[in-house]
């Protein structure tokens, strides 16, 4: 399954969140969108699994328009993990990953299914919570339940909308392992956007980094996550090391936005 967005824009009312957005992703391949507040990030992930109508451009799944397609076609295709909830439906956290097999079974659901939910749930470290409300798991446990339920769907496009937000460092290293083997096993695209730049170093194949709605720099992570990109980009002085052929960024300190344009140190 092949991923193109071509010449995506999208406003809201007249202000332009997005502008002149390509991109092309292959299967087995992980892409690192990052960028500071208000760049883009999310409002592409939402684009992207058709949640925001893009105001021009075109977004293909081996070719066809995703516009084209039905909602729970798109379903099968295509797995989107939210950043946060905030107002959840009450269910068990079973039945809430269950739920991700319901573009492929209907309301009917087989013991291939539920084999597949506890598979999940034992793949994520959350089987202890099965029968719990999902509002009674913290927020952390229930960011766990959400990728549990989009690993479900077995889809061809898996989009991450900050994965990591709520997890501490031990979990965050614990997931992140598991969506890339999956990416890598089940030889499907993934886009996940992202604030933590050492974890998107760390897992993504290629990175996009955004500002002010546009592509700023892509490509892998040493060309793209450099001293100067991120000066420019988040205002912030940094230094980046190597780490086992991977950028390390240690941020050092904020700049004024006079001293990134002239290139000068205070």
């Amino acid at each position: 399954m092949k991923l193109k967005v071509k010449e995506v824009e999208f406003s809201y009312a007249s202000v332009p969140i997005l502008k002149d957005i390509c991109i092309e992703l292959a299967a087995s391949e992980m892409l690192g969108v990052v960028g500071p507040n208000g760049a883009g990030k999310s409002t592409l992930i939402r684009c992207i699994d058709r949640i925001l109508k893009p105001q021009r451009g075109i977004i293909l799944l081996d070719e066809r328009d995703i516009k084209d397609m039905r909602l729970m076609e798109l379903a099968k295709k295509i797995g989107y993990i939210p950043q946060s909830t905030s107002q959840i439906f009450p269910a068990t956290v079973f039945d809430t990953v269950l739920m991700g097999r319901r573009p492929h079974i209907g309301w009917r659901s087989s013991e291939k299914d539920t084999e597949m939910v506890l598979e999940m749930l034992q793949m994520l470290n959350i089987e202890e919570f099965a029968m719990r409300d999902i509002n009674e798991l913290s927020g952390g446990q229930q960011q766990k339940v959400f990728i549990a339920r989009a690993l479900t769907q077995e889809p061809d496009v898996l989009l991450l909308d900050e994965p990591t937000s709520n997890l501490d460092i031990k979990h965050q290293l614990e997931v992140m392992d598991i969506i890339k083997n999956i990416v890598i096993e089940k030889q499907i695209s993934a886009i996940m956007a992202i604030h933590d730049l050492n974890l998107a170093s760390r897992y993504a194949d290629r990175i996009l980094m955004m500002n002010s709605g546009k592509i700023f720099a892509a490509g892998n992570p040493v060309s793209v996550l450099t001293p100067a990109n991120i000066k420019w980009v988040y205002g912030v002085e940094a230094e980046v090391n190597n780490n086992n052929g991977r950028p390390y960024i240690v941020p050092i300190r904020p700049v004024r936005k006079m001293e990134v344009e002239m290139g000068c140190e205070v």
